[in-house]
């Protein structure tokens, strides 16, 4: 009778999340008290459902955006993200150390917080061969630290009074996975969703060259990486809008949708997430994401302010 009434809400919170009634940090709290208190019976599959649902949402707010602004956006975030992946990479580097930290648990982490969260820790994992747990760790406190970026990004953004731009610049480099960074910049504005989306996942292809340089780090051979052809749609979906002549009704309904699903995502990655994972990821690996992240985090924000 519990199983059922546990299934009956899920579904229901999914329906209102679609309907557009909850916003991205309630969706993400949300789905992190249903599995609180009523023990998700869902979790595999929403870890599955979390990729699919966020790479349809990411092409659907494609069509939301002409190729000319996103050009000279992807521009514009090129310096920092080249700056930024670099100095991610480094820094994590020495922390590890710093840290004692196993070098493989240090690797995925600093992956994820150089580039985009879990889908690079998933790149990087099978390449330089970490287990199970391990990955397990790194995905843990990933999420951790995304669901708090969702949460405190807007307030902090609106304090410092940033524009939509320099938020949407921000959230970009600054926070791990791009449903955070997409649920952030959607709280935020309209603008800003187009930076960070454009952003992130130019920022995204920058899994080859991480893969390529853990290939020669850690020595290993034979290993092949995953290219993000998802983002290929997401480029398409930018074309389609700019060239083919789509009535606006159309376009708008697609990015309308493509916004709810985000939420229902957002949700789902709440579900995800729970007392016992945090536990089992110890303090040490928190320590040394949280020192990795303030640190990419003021980096960034210096730099859209000041250069």
């Amino acid at each position: 009778m519990k199983e059922q009434l546990s299934k009956g809400i899920y579904f229901c919170i999914i329906i209102v999340a679609f309907a557009g009634i909850l916003n991205s940090p309630m969706a993400l709290i949300l789905g992190f008290i249903y599995t609180l208190t009523l023990n998700n019976p869902f979790k595999a599959q929403s870890r599955k459902a979390i990729g699919y649902l966020l790479k349809i949402s990411v092409v659907g707010l494609g069509f939301g955006m002409l190729i000319s602004e996103t050009l000279a956006t992807s521009k514009e975030g090129f310096s920092l993200t080249v700056c930024s992946i670099v100095l991610t990479v480094s820094v994590g580097l020495l922390l590890t150390k710093l840290f004692k930290l196993d070098l493989k648990l240090g690797y995925l982490i600093t992956s994820g917080t150089a580039i985009c969260g879990g889908s690079a820790i998933a790149a990087i994992s099978p390449i330089i061969k970490a287990d199970s747990k391990t990955i397990s760790i790194a995905l843990g406190v990933v999420f951790l630290l995304n669901s708090i970026a969702l949460l405190t990004f807007p307030s902090i953004g609106h304090f410092l009074q940033l524009t939509q731009a320099q938020f949407g610049l921000w959230c970009a480099v600054a926070i791990h996975d791009t449903s955070s960074v997409v649920g952030a910049a959607i709280e935020y504005g309209e603008e800003s969703l187009r930076i960070a989306t454009t952003v992130k996942l130019s920022r995204a292809l920058w899994i080859i060259p991480l893969s390529i340089f853990s290939i020669f780090f850690f020595k290993v051979k034979g290993e092949k990486f995953k290219i993000p052809y998802f983002i290929l749609l997401f480029i398409l979906a930018i074309l389609i809008n700019s060239y083919a002549g789509l009535p606006e009704s159309v376009t708008s309904a697609i990015v309308g949708g493509a916004k709810r699903l985000l939420i229902v995502t957002l949700f789902l990655v709440g579900t995800t997430i729970s007392i016992e994972d945090l536990k089992s990821v110890g303090l040490r690996p928190i320590g040394f994401a949280l020192s990795l992240w303030v640190f990419i985090s003021i980096f960034s924000l210096g730099y859209i302010l000041y250069v």
